[in-house]
């Protein structure tokens, strides 16, 4: 497939994401406000519904999935020979998979060499991750000590922690950064494997919608598949799960094809294109839905089907913004889509801080006071992001 089109920046995705990682923080920040209205949070397991939080994840690897295919074909069009493409793609993998860990382990201590609370272990963890994969300069020659030191303070960390039982640091579930990252290395490898032919990656959209109506429970408990079968056992030795996460991601690298195919289309073919495939993932939802109720944590496949069509409609409208020009509010949430890893990370600096100094939020910030602080929040996050970027520290992986 060629990279011209490819080549080219596309800055829809950067607003999607950098609009997805404010959304991120604030409804992350929820648990410092009272009295938030129940539409913003998590829906419960069992309850059959999507709050603003259900679909803030999702989007974001929908966001991963439409980047894939410019991320990569710009790399050929550098003549990046495909197997450093490979080492490339399992390298960003490893990275968030390590940091994924470190995160969710983040409520010990490292015992028993000094001995210290959950927000030492988290700051220091984090310190670890943007020495070991800061963007340093190329003219800075410390930088490749700064990230020996980065890779020293993680193994230290990883070798003394223990647990308040005296658990050692393991992948008890690889966290949101761990989840990304395979749901990204399956989207990835299935691109290089099928640049030259996409149509095989549609076979293997339509296999992860196979796999999930097969293994996710239905609305009275049962599967159609009954467990311990072979399916099930290749699909978590792939990390698939249900495959929930990778069904996100390669939605996104399906838009990203289809725009492709269609890009001397005229504008408004284009956007009825675009209508009809939101049309096609509600109807699937909710045909899928007389089955499987809508739930986050189990993954079910309405969940899905109408989250891929949020994403498919706004971005959709973010890339009719992008070629009108109408692009001057997107500024104070661009680092949000800049540097997405610091962003991410920046709140729980924050939250160990906090904990270090005793401080939490008044119990007066309820209700739309509760919410303006969350919003507050994520623009000092994303603020900080900035800042820390002109000053020469962001992670890259």
């Amino acid at each position: 497939m060629e990279t011209s089109f490819f080549g080219r920046r596309n800055g829809a995705i950067d607003m999607l994401r950098g609009l997805t990682m404010f959304l991120m923080i604030f409804v992350n920040d929820l648990w410092t406000a009272g009295d938030v209205p129940h539409f913003l949070e998590h829906a419960a397991t069992r309850e059959d519904a999507m709050g603003l939080a259900d679909i803030v994840f999702p989007l974001f690897l929908f966001a991963v999935g439409l980047s894939i295919p410019y991320a990569i074909e710009r790399r050929f069009y550098k003549l990046i020979p495909a197997e450093k493409t490979l080492g490339h793609i399992l390298s960003r993998t490893f990275a968030l998979l390590v940091m994924g860990v470190f995160l969710v382990n983040a409520n010990g201590r490292m015992a028993p060499l000094l001995g210290c609370g959950d927000w030492l272990f988290t700051l220091l963890a984090i310190l670890g991750f943007f020495l070991t994969w800061n963007a340093y300069p190329e003219r800075l020659k410390a930088g490749k000590w700064l990230r020996g030191a980065g890779v020293i303070l993680l193994l230290a960390l990883a070798i003394t922690y223990r647990t308040d039982n005296g658990g050692l640091l393991k992948a008890r579930w690889w966290g949101i950064l761990g989840m990304i990252g395979w749901a990204y290395l399956f989207g990835a490898v299935a691109w290089l494997l099928c640049r030259k032919r996409p149509g095989i990656l549609s076979v293997l959209w339509l296999g992860l919608i196979g796999l999930n109506l097969l293994t996710t429970p239905m609305r009275d408990g049962s599967t159609l598949l009954d467990g311990g079968n072979l399916l099930q056992d290749f699909a978590r030795a792939l990390q698939l799960g249900n495959g929930s996460s990778a069904l996100m991601v390669l939605g996104g690298v399906l838009v990203a094809v289809q725009e492709k195919n269609f890009a001397r289309e005229p504008a408004g073919r284009k956007l009825l294109y675009a209508l009809l495939t939101v049309g096609m993932l509600v109807g699937f939802g909710t045909a899928a839905h007389e089955g499987w109720i809508i739930s986050k944590n189990i993954g079910t496949l309405p969940w899905c089907f109408f989250v891929t069509a949020i994403g498919v409609g706004l971005y959709t409208l973010l890339r009719v913004l992008e070629e009108k020009g109408w692009t001057g509010w997107f500024a104070p949430f661009k680092p949000a889509g800049m540097a997405t890893l610091t962003v991410y990370l920046l709140p729980d600096v924050y939250y160990a801080a906090a904990e270090a100094l005793g401080l939490s939020a008044p119990s007066w910030l309820e209700g739309p006071l509760g919410l303006v602080k969350c919003v507050a929040f994520a623009f000092l996050v994303i603020g900080t992001a900035w800042a820390l970027g002109k000053a020469g520290v962001k992670i890259k992986i």
